[in-house]
């Protein structure tokens, strides 16, 4: 019999973690398994899917979204703040198995590079098998989003972030085409967490240690560097959008969206480039400002997403 929840156009059930391992120091990967995983898909290839996990309220029951309908949202909101749980936005870095054995791989960064430690981090450094969560993710044949990985006719791509970026980056590279040409930079918290990922072979992977230095000065001047521009230090703009989400399609800013911005700079070096860049929000915008408005970059040409702000709490 079909029931109202198996009626929604996405699945929204509840999952429990079948696998944890630590990856390095900042980073825990856990499998997530259940029965509805086995209508999980999207039509074509996943990239940097995001999915919603909702995570529960320290040691307090997780909330049960058994029977929920399209309201589901407003249901979920209109509970006691403490009975809510946390709903926050990861991207599944793998798929394994199918059928009833589908898994979901999510990759957790579990320190936060100003210190704190929000409720997905603190659940993933005490995550165990049989840990449970419920799910929000993209059910075979419907419209779910949450992808923005899309270079079009572009011949080459540039992929940059910190930690929190570092899953979506490493689910893209072993996507991509065995011909794509390009650069990634990773900036993580220390050398330990360097990894080795699946990438096309024109495709240079640089990892980008701290090891105790500033965050974002590192990616900041690789991705310039890459591009001919050096010695250019990060300097954060003042006026920092913590929510800063720019793509061909959409602005968070109100700009209009899906046209140019004139040439593609003075000597076209950057006219067959696509750059997908994540991470904390002030490091996003001095990049977009570097490459938009500095060397003139199409806007249609870039993806700059804010997925944290350092000082602000995150939202879902």
């Amino acid at each position: 019999m079909t029931t109202v929840r198996d009626a929604l156009p996405m699945l929204l059930d509840e999952v429990e973690a079948v696998r944890v391992e630590r990856l390095s120091p900042s980073f825990v990967r856990v499998e997530l398994g259940g029965a509805c995983l086995a209508d999980f898909g999207v039509d074509g290839p996943l990239y940097d899917q995001r999915i919603k996990l909702i995570f529960p309220d320290g040691d307090r029951p997780l909330p049960s979204l058994a029977g929920a309908g399209a309201s589901w949202y407003a249901e979920w909101l209109a509970r006691p703040v403490a009975e809510r749980g946390h709903l926050r936005t990861y991207t599944v870095r793998d798929v394994r198995g199918e059928g009833a054995a589908t898994r979901l791989v999510v990759d957790f960064a579990v320190h936060g590079a100003d210190g704190t430690a929000g409720p997905g981090s603190s659940w993933a450094e005490r995550a165990r098998v049989g840990d449970r969560l419920v799910l929000l993710a993209p059910r075979r044949g419907h419209e779910f989003g949450g992808i923005e990985f899309a270079p079009g006719t572009a011949s080459r791509v540039l992929l940059a972030g910190d930690e929190t970026a570092v899953p979506a980056i490493c689910a893209i590279l072993g996507q991509l085409s065995g011909q794509t040409r390009g650069a990634a930079f990773l900036e993580v918290p220390t050398s330990a967490d360097v990894q080795t990922v699946p990438h096309p072979e024109g495709v240079e992977v640089v990892w980008l240690p701290r090891d105790g230095g500033p965050l974002g000065a590192r990616v900041h001047a690789a991705v310039l560097g890459h591009l001919g521009v050096a010695g250019q230090r990060l300097e954060e703009p003042e006026d920092v959008d913590p929510d800063l989400w720019e793509t061909p399609s959409y602005s968070s800013s109100g700009e209009a969206v899906g046209a140019g911005t004139g040439p593609t700079g003075s000597d076209g070096r950057l006219e067959d480039v696509y750059a997908w860049i994540a991470g904390e929000s002030g490091v996003v915008t001095a990049l977009r400002r570097a490459l938009v408005r500095d060397l003139g970059m199409d806007r249609r040409q870039v993806a700059f997403m804010g997925y944290w702000r350092r000082g602000v709490a995150m939202g879902a």
